[in-house]
């Protein structure tokens, strides 16, 4: 092969820099690199966090040349759109293929992300990991097993696509909830880089009291994560009421039984919010209502109480009076709980339904529907 042809070779096979992702330093620190000015940097990252441009040609706030510079040496890689599920209450699930890193390891995954309308706010359900590893039995996600970690672009890439998907009639609140595909505290540092570029307010300007990381119960990640000093809310999945019901549904719990996971949760210096899928027959009894109360005694803390979403697996949702009543028991031992219906579950986008399905519908009676 000539030398000149190598040459050509090796250019085309340099992967284009990839700037999502990457924090107003390292934006900065890259622009000095190639031989440009730092505040270059701090431009980009406006462009791409405060001002969602996603086109190199259409971020105004920089030189043509430069524009035409990034379009050939670097990429925005957001990902991108399989397809849009439209459910009956608003929420779109979107089915997404993440741009990869160049490696065959890194190409080909897909995962979904749920934008939710609602009076004074959205929501944006965005996954850490494509697929999960810690397969909680009632949950369809943990089918998949683990595929990969997703990169801190490809999770804050999910947030600025579906505000984009919506620019014309968002309102001024957003909420975004780690509650995707994936345990966030296993994909650790991509997460928190993330996290900290929504919480940014030179870019993205979210509130941390609006973005919410929820976890199956990693303790390690939970005493990290406890002394981060920008952090998100932290939401525990408890879902039983003693270690053998957790052992059967939950087997992380093993790991990290109640006793070390409260512990845990007890040194944590906010409040925690702690969620209780209820699934009928199972872990929905007065008992165990009352068991959990004496769990959470003394803990800063709220429960969400939120009834099992259909899927094709052994179990079943509560009944509507049930869930009231073991609601009511809380309350009455003093503990601050509420009640969470999902929504998006006619395109199966609810809670623990993030199971890469490609045809919208999974039915479910009307009257367990509300909204």
């Amino acid at each position: 092969m000539p030398p000149e042809t190598q040459f050509q070779v090796a250019v085309e096979s340099i992967e284009p820099f990839d700037v999502l992702g990457k924090s107003a330093d390292e934006l900065r620190a890259w622009m000095t690199s190639i031989g440009e000015s730092a505040y270059r940097g701090a431009q980009l990252y406006h462009a791409l966090y405060r001002e969602r441009r996603f086109d190199f040609a259409a971020m105004s706030n920089l030189p043509v040349e430069l524009r035409e510079r990034l379009a050939r040496e670097a990429r925005i890689g957001l990902p991108k759109v399989v397809r849009r599920y439209t459910s009956a209450d608003g929420s779109v699930r979107y089915l997404l293929a993440l741009p990869g890193n160049g490696s065959a390891a890194g190409a080909g995954a897909r995962v979904e992300a749920v934008f939710m309308p609602s009076e004074g706010r959205q929501t944006i359900c965005i996954s850490s990991q494509a697929g999960c590893a810690v397969d909680c039995h009632f949950c369809l996600t943990a089918q998949l097993g683990l595929i990969r970690n997703l990169t801190a672009g490809e999770i804050v890439g999910q947030v600025l696509l579906a505000l984009e998907d919506h620019r014309e009639s968002l309102v001024p609140r957003t909420n975004v909830v780690l509650m995707g595909q994936g345990e966030p505290l296993l994909n650790y540092e991509p997460v928190l880089s993330a996290v900290r570029l929504m919480l940014d307010q030179r870019g993205m300007r979210l509130a941390p009291r609006h973005v919410t990381l929820s976890t199956s119960g990693i303790v390690p990640g939970i005493d990290r994560l406890g002394q981060e000093k920008i952090r998100p809310k932290l939401a525990v999945s408890l879902n039983a009421s003693s270690d053998e019901q957790r052992d059967a549904i939950m087997p992380i719990n093993r790991k990290y039984p109640l006793g070390m996971l409260l512990e845990a949760c007890r040194r944590y210096p906010e409040w925690i919010t702690f969620e209780y899928v209820l699934l009928g027959g199972f872990n929905d009894t007065d008992e165990d209502a009352r068991r959990v109360a004496r769990l959470l005694s003394g803990l800063h803390a709220k429960v969400n109480l939120i009834p099992w979403n259909p899927g094709e697996l052994p179990y079943r949702a509560p009944e509507l009076d049930r869930i009231e009543e073991f609601r009511c028991i809380l309350v009455e031992k003093g503990q601050l709980a509420f009640v969470r219906y999902s929504r998006g579950r006619d395109i199966a986008a609810a809670c623990g339904q993030l199971a890469l399905i490609e045809t919208a519908g999974i039915a479910a009676p009307p009257e367990a529907l509300p909204i």
